[in-house]
């Protein structure tokens, strides 16, 4: 389906945006406050210096399906859809520049009053979530006296694209990720890529925002990783790369999914005790590795949100469902769940403990010896029932979703939850005024 679109901003993002969908055999205009960037796009030549771009601009110039204006009254009257590539630059201090999407929402707002058919607006600059709905919506509503969602459409449709790969990037992305205002406005962005490799994922305006912070926070991740490991790799006399030959061939847990649902903090017997060894030894090779330092602390502080979350619930008796660190498990070592219970019981709180998996007469060896300098007192804790302590309970602290746990709960009435394990009905959860998901 042939679209008029057009898209403002005519940088990186809008110039390989409306060069491409040009060349996908839509109809498209560039808007730009810089008359520069528009004589140059009307002449066949780009306005920045990317690979295949330049080609793309002059053929979809010369033929008719691109071309470049300051009219932004004359760009929306001609289309029925725009897309917004303007920046959204940081300040020294880290907050987000959202001026320039104020400045084109009210433009792009004045266009649409008194118009008579629907005009779609998609959000292409990355901004954090709750700037669309919060900030720019509004000014689009004022501006045109019209109502979002109803007399016009809106979108969030993040870009993927990287400077340098950016037109193959588009024309073959990972994903599409398309927040909308209604099932319309989402419609008309998902036909601009129809047929285009790749998910498609439809989902809230907000939720659409924070995938762009998601996926480039990981990749920063990943190279300050990848660089940390270098350096004490380096240290230590070692080639890093032969290093990550082996780590990248996993792909069961390194290069996977595993391990990236938000949950509660980890623990057990490997992963605390070999980070401290390896920041152990970086300390001692004189190699800072500020990241890595700080996983055990962030560790931390997510426990620590747990147990404010249940303080916060102003009740005195607890009732936890889990106490291994791992599902199936009866491994107690380092298990943040045990940290979670010492912590309680050290605020004088009355705690109830059930684990299918934990039997105290069971637990042997390093295990046994762990529990009886942590929780010495567990034997007093545990029960064999959940539903004993649910009874128990004046607050529930879910960390297991054994069916058993799961059966008692549905039981739990309007008693606080604390969910550190997001159970399967939590969405339904969510409406209860008691429940708290620990990351969601």
């Amino acid at each position: 389906m042939r679209m008029k679109i057009s898209v403002f901003g005519l940088g990186y993002v809008g110039c390989v945006s409306a060069a491409c969908l040009a060349a996908r055999g839509h109809e498209v205009i560039g808007v730009d406050v810089n008359q520069t960037k528009i004589d140059l796009i009307n002449g066949g030549r780009t306005p920045v210096v990317e690979e295949r771009i330049g080609e793309l601009v002059a053929e979809t110039v010369d033929s008719g399906a691109l071309r470049a204006t300051a009219d932004v009254a004359e760009a929306v009257a001609s289309t029925e859809i725009s897309l917004v590539c303007v920046g959204t630059p940081s300040a020294p201090n880290g907050s987000l520049s959202t001026v320039y999407l104020e400045r084109v929402s009210e433009e792009i707002g004045r266009a649409l009053a008194g118009r008579g058919d629907r005009h779609t607006v998609v959000f292409r600059s990355t901004m954090l979530p709750g700037t669309c709905e919060g900030l720019l919506i509004p000014i689009l509503e004022r501006s045109s006296g019209m109502t979002a969602g109803a007399d016009f459409g809106v979108a969030v449709n993040p870009e993927f694209l990287r400077e340098g790969t950016s037109v193959r990037d588009f024309f073959d992305p990972p994903k599409t990720v398309i927040g909308e205002s209604d099932p319309a406005a989402g419609d008309m962005v998902a036909a601009l890529y129809e047929g285009l490799p790749g998910d498609v994922f439809r989902v809230p305006i907000p939720v659409a925002e924070m995938t762009k912070y998601a996926d480039n926070s990981f990749h920063g991740l990943k190279i300050a990783f990848a660089n940390e490991l270098g350096a004490i790799c380096q240290a230590l006399g070692l080639d890093s790369h032969r290093v990550m030959d082996v780590f990248l061939a996993d792909r069961k847990l390194n290069i996977s999914p595993a391990y990236l649902r938000p949950g509660f903090a980890f623990g057990g017997s490997c992963l605390p005790k070999d980070l401290r060894g390896l920041v152990y030894a970086a300390r001692r090779a004189d190699v800072s590795v500020p990241l890595l330092s700080h996983i055990l602390p962030s560790n931390d502080d997510h426990l620590r949100r747990a147990f404010e979350l249940v303080t916060a619930s102003g009740r005195r008796k607890v009732g936890m469902f889990g106490l291994s660190f791992k599902p199936g498990t009866d491994d107690l070592r380092e298990s943040p769940l045990v940290e979670l219970a010492e912590r309680l019981i050290g605020k004088g709180y009355d705690l109830r403990v059930y684990d299918a998996n934990v039997s105290l007469s069971r637990l042997m060896g390093a295990n046994r010896e762990y529990i009886e300098e942590r929780l010495p007192h567990l034997g007093d804790l545990l029960t064999d029932s959940a539903e004993d302590v649910l009874a128990h309970a004046e607050v529930c602290v879910v960390g297991s979703k054994e069916p058993e746990v799961q059966a008692a709960l549905a039981a739990a009435g309007d008693r606080p939850i604390v969910d550190l394990v997001r159970l399967p009905d939590a969405e339904a959860r969510r409406a209860h005024p008691g429940y708290v998901g620990l990351g969601w």
